[in-house]
């Protein structure tokens, strides 16, 4: 099992940079797929981007050439970096991870069984 919580979640204008973080502990981090997710209310959760144990990565098109997600396994954390950001980007995002697959890192959130709290980002123009 593993156990997520994210961070760096804040305001910011339109086009400006946040960089999120969740530390992960328990076991097996470096196992696991890990992914970041994000929810707007009335809306089902929306897959962003993952990154699988060997590094394949996988983008979702709305956010591909501006995030940028990233792993550092001696510390145990997943990142998120968000550049040139929209207010649709406005969502709680959440970390994610699951045992790994076959093929690329799914963006699909019902594949994922860990879950951190969420942290809030918010984009005004």
């Amino acid at each position: 099992q593993v156990q997520l919580a994210e961070s760096g979640g804040g305001s910011v204008q339109a086009g400006g940079s946040l960089r999120l973080s969740c530390a992960a502990s328990g076991n097996s981090y470096t196992t696991y797929w890990m992914a970041w997710f994000r929810r707007t209310p009335g809306k089902e959760r929306e897959g962003v981007a993952a990154i699988s144990v060997d590094g394949n990565i996988n983008y979702s098109d709305s956010v591909k050439g501006r995030f940028t997600i990233s792993k550092d396994n001696a510390e145990n954390t997943l990142y998120l970096q968000m550049n040139s950001l929209k207010p649709e980007d406005t969502a709680e995002y959440y970390c994610a991870a699951r045992s790994p697959g076959i093929g690329f890192p799914s963006l699909r959130w019902i594949n994922y069984a860990y879950w951190g709290q969420g942290t809030q980002v918010t984009v005004s123009s």
